[in-house]
């Protein structure tokens, strides 16, 4: 067998085997055996190795992203967004705190130039949007008296009549609480007239005649010189002046929103300015003082509520700051004034309205008060980030009143709460904000207002007299809700 090396490829070749060697032999293997052409006899030699066969590749599905890299991609686009949105927020404050943008002429003007009277906007749209003025010359014609909550009734020729409870329906409880300004889950009770104060127990009266319907509810009664049920109506229009589950420090100051739903932070530019006192969903009552000098657009304004940390961001816009016009600045007298949340907050257990008083509640001296806020510490000092709360006595109007005290400075729109030694008292930063008493339920007696200094001796707090004030508050809520 002889091996033809024909390139890279192997052949055999298969031929006769000679045993011996006879002319015969030779002749028929010349004629007939040997070809014409020879081919060359080459000598074997090994062959090439052979390349290790290369595996077909073959097609492999893509796995799936990694979790985790989904993740961490998200987490970062989150946080790039929420460093471009605190950004622009402070951005946005930083030029609402010097600038008003006039939209319809595309400009801005310096704040100061805002709501001072002179149109600076195309369609003086710089003086529209600003704190307004309001005096009440008129008598609400609607009020509660007394700790019993009596409904009263008010007219030119008789005055004030508490209301006989025959004829009484839940549609004359639901119109009396509407002209009173909030309505949630309004109900009606019939008080023993034996029982009620002397002012109160012996008239004069009035009674309803028919249906509530749509007429106001004090156009719907008529006089009385008795009750012949022997009762009158007691009313109560929401679900005000409770607190939640308070979950505050023992033997401290710290307390949590919990305990005082009502308390709000007002803002302006974002910095805590004031406090203030949710009566409603949409209404806060505050110090007229908060608003003095540039502090008159509403767009700077915001309300914060619900929150126990002063550091908590975001709030409520206001559509409406309403100060009492009888206010003076230079002898904090009727220190009052409203201000119209945009839309109105939800209630829940951290935020929550507190009740108005009745007229003549009739609280003596030393009657234990509460007043809440996250003014200074101690004088000159700071702000608490934290929620704080102090309870004080009510202090008599006459030793307020008194020439070692404060003299004539205390008008009848003012009371006073605290120590005459000191120890404790509100301070700047608690301006505007809530002292309450608790009755049945948690009731707005004061306003924080003035003082001099913060705790000082024979210097107490002074505060706006809510029992004073309540016919404008009134009026203020009927009008412009």
């Amino acid at each position: 067998m002889a091996l033809l090396d024909s390139g890279s490829r192997w052949t055999e070749v298969k031929g006769p085997t000679h045993t011996s060697s006879s002319p015969d032999t030779d002749n028929q293997a010349d004629g007939s055996d040997r070809p014409l052409n020879p081919a060359k006899q080459v000598p074997a030699r090994p062959g090439k190795h052979r390349k290790p066969m290369t595996a077909t590749k073959v097609q492999t599905k893509k796995s799936p992203p990694n979790k985790k890299n989904i993740i961490l991609t998200v987490l970062a686009v989150l946080v790039v967004l929420g460093i471009l949105v605190t950004c622009g927020y402070f951005i946005k404050l930083l030029i609402d705190s010097k600038y008003f943008y006039c939209s319809r002429s595309v400009k801005f003007i310096s704040l100061d130039l805002a709501c001072n009277g002179k149109p600076d906007c195309a369609g003086g749209e710089d003086e529209l949007a600003c704190v307004t003025n309001l005096t009440v010359s008129t008598i609400f014609p609607v009020r509660l008296a007394s700790q019993s909550n009596v409904l009263q009734i008010y007219s030119a020729g008789t005055g004030w009549r508490s209301v006989c409870s025959e004829g009484w329906t839940q549609q004359h409880t639901l119109k009396a609480c509407q002209n009173l300004g909030y309505t949630n889950k309004p109900r009606s009770s019939n008080t023993s007239v034996a029982s009620l104060t002397p002012s109160l127990k012996n008239g004069p009266f009035s009674t309803v005649r028919g249906s509530a319907g749509t007429t106001p509810i004090n156009q719907t009664v008529i006089d009385s010189q008795a009750c012949s049920s022997g009762t009158v109506i007691s009313l109560s229009c929401s679900e005000c002046g409770v607190q939640g589950p308070s979950d505050r420090i023992v033997g401290g100051v710290d307390t949590t929103i919990y305990g005082w739903p009502w308390q709000v932070s007002l803002r302006s530019n974002g910095q805590h300015t004031c406090g203030g006192t949710l009566v409603s969903p949409r209404w806060v009552v505050t110090a007229a003082h908060c608003f003095s000098g540039s502090k008159k657009t509403l767009s700077r304004w915001t309300v914060l509520s619900g929150n126990t940390y002063l550091s908590a961001l975001g709030g409520s816009s206001v559509d409406m700051i309403i100060v009492n016009g009888q206010y003076n600045a230079e002898h904090n007298d009727y220190d009052v004034a409203m201000m119209r949340l945009a839309t109105p907050v939800s209630m829940a257990e951290y935020r929550r309205p507190v009740c108005l008083p009745p007229k003549d509640l009739g609280l003596a001296a030393g009657a234990s008060m509460t007043v809440t806020g996250w003014g200074y510490l101690e004088e000159k000092g700071q702000v608490s980030n934290v929620l704080q709360k102090a309870n004080i006595p009510l202090i008599d109007q006459a030793v307020c009143a008194g020439p070692t005290v404060y003299a004539d400075a205390v008008t009848p729109r003012m009371l006073c709460a605290g120590y005459l030694q000191g120890k404790v008292d509100a301070c700047q930063g608690d301006s505007g904000g809530p002292l309450v008493h608790q009755s049945e339920r948690w009731m707005l007696v004061g306003i924080v207002s003035w003082g001099i200094g913060c705790a000082r001796q024979n210097l107490p707090g002074v505060y706006c007299n809510v029992d004073q004030m309540l016919n404008w508050i009134y009026t203020v809520m009927e009008k412009k809700q």
